[in-house]
Parts: structure tokens; C-alpha cells; sequence
């Protein structure tokens, strides 16, 4: 007795709400790409043509000041899509153009002692105190490293730059490390990445991946802003013991 054969087929049944929410994600890292690639245009131009841009800390390092306000203009495009999928590309841009400044004050801080910890590794690590000094250093720069990226998440929501916002970031990114060190950790993947493949990398991981650590930065602040908030009232209603 013969079988009837039929003719199976897995087919992906998805709603238009689905396809809708799908497409939506696809387009906010698609912008996200574009305004990474076009405002760092310089750096990426740079890191094209010299083969070792580690031997040129000190040029690189001024290219890379205009990282901050991208990871500032990203983030907020990435809130303003989540509070409205009509966000279009401008408002990234328009968001860039806004916190140009206070994201590159703020950027520019960390990135210096980032420069600084790095500086007193290479020259310390062969010397007698290396081995004590080299690791507190490494955690030093690591800090730095994940305050600038909080911090650039704490200016996309409030661009009114203050030494309150770098001690929020840096509190943060200690208090929640293993929030701090899985960004990090995101953001140096993506970097190798890009960098063995710069079209396809471009194209797809940057949006993908500033889109975890804008949430990851978000909840860093969320759960430690209330405990700031509370010990700064406590220093401006108690003065003498604040001093003290």
C-alpha cells in the first residue's frame, strides 16, 4: 500500500504587528550605523590607511574625542525611537548637533585618564613596582573606559554636563561592574570585528550592539541615581557632617 506523499512546507507565520516591531528594530540599527560611520568618518578614514595606529596614540587619540558625542547622538535616537517609532534619521543627527559639547567634555575627561592609566602601564610594567601598580591601573583605565560610555547615556537624557554626571557614571560603573565589563566587553568584540570586516561590520554590528549597552547604561543609572540623589540631600541638609 502506497503513501500519499503531501507536500509539507514550513512556512513563518508572523502578524503584521510582528513584521512591524521586526522592521522597526532593523531600521533604528540601520540609522544608528549610518550616523556611527558618518560622523566618525575621520577616524574610520585614518584607521584605513595606517596599518599600526598604535604607534600613533597621540593622533588617534584626538580622532577619537568625536566618539563621545556619536555615543551621545546614538543613545538619543535610541530613546527617541523607543518613546516614538516616527523618530527619523534627522534626529540623530539633530540630537548630535545638541550635545556636541557637553558630550565632548565629558568624553574628552575620560578619555584622558583612560590615556593616562594606559601611559603609566606601558612605562611601569617592567619596573620594581609594576606588578603592584600594573593591575590597579588596568582597573583604573577599565573604570574610565565604562564611566565615558554611562556618561554619554547620562548626557543623551540630560544634556546639562556637570561633576555630579561623571560621579554618577563612575559610581554606576562600579557599583553595577558586571554591567560595565559586559559592555565593554560588546564594544571591544565589535571593535575587532569592524576592523577584519569594516563594510559588513559597519552595516550591521555597531547598532546592534550600542543598542544593548544603551539599555545596559540606562539600568546602571536608573539603579543608582536614587542612592546619589539621597547623598547629595543628605550633604546639603547636613553640611557640618558632610565636612566632616
Amino acid at each position: 500500500m502506497n503513501t500519499p506523499v503531501t507536500d509539507r512546507r514550513l512556512r513563518l507565520n508572523l502578524d503584521h504587528g510582528s513584521w512591524e516591531l521586526l522592521w522597526s528594530h532593523v531600521h533604528r540599527v540601520l540609522v544608528v550605523n549610518l550616523g556611527m560611520a558618518v560622523t566618525n568618518a575621520p577616524l574610520l578614514l585614518a584607521l584605513g590607511v595606517v596599518h599600526r595606529p598604535w604607534q600613533y596614540p597621540v593622533f588617534f587619540g584626538l580622532l577619537s574625542l568625536g566618539l563621545g558625542p556619536s555615543l551621545a547622538a546614538a543613545f538619543h535616537y535610541l530613546r527617541r525611537a523607543t518613546e516614538d517609532d516616527r523618530a527619523s534619521t534627522a534626529d540623530l543627527f539633530r540630537g548630535y548637533r545638541r550635545l556636541f559639547a557637553p558630550a565632548l567634555l565629558g568624553w574628552a575627561l575620560w578619555e584622558l585618564l583612560v590615556a593616562v592609566a594606559a601611559t603609566d602601564v606601558v612605562v611601569l610594567r617592567n619596573t620594581a613596582p609594576g606588578p603592584a601598580l600594573v593591575p590597579l591601573l588596568v582597573v583604573v583605565a577599565l573604570v574610565a573606559a565604562s564611566s565615558g560610555v554611562v556618561a554619554m547615556a547620562a548626557v543623551a537624557d540630560d544634556p546639562r554636563h556637570s561633576p555630579r554626571t561623571l560621579l554618577t557614571a563612575s559610581y554606576a560603573s562600579v557599583r553595577r561592574w558586571w554591567l560595565a565589563l559586559l559592555n565593554l566587553g560588546l564594544l571591544g568584540i565589535t571593535l575587532v570585528l569592524v576592523n577584519q570586516a569594516p563594510l559588513l561590520g559597519l552595516a550591521v554590528l555597531p547598532g546592534c550592539t550600542l543598542f544593548v549597552v544603551w539599555r545596559n547604561s540606562r539600568t546602571m543609572l536608573t539603579t543608582v541615581a536614587p542612592t546619589a540623589d539621597l547623598a547629595v540631600s543628605h550633604a546639603h541638609r547636613d553640611p557640618v557632617g558632610a565636612q566632616a
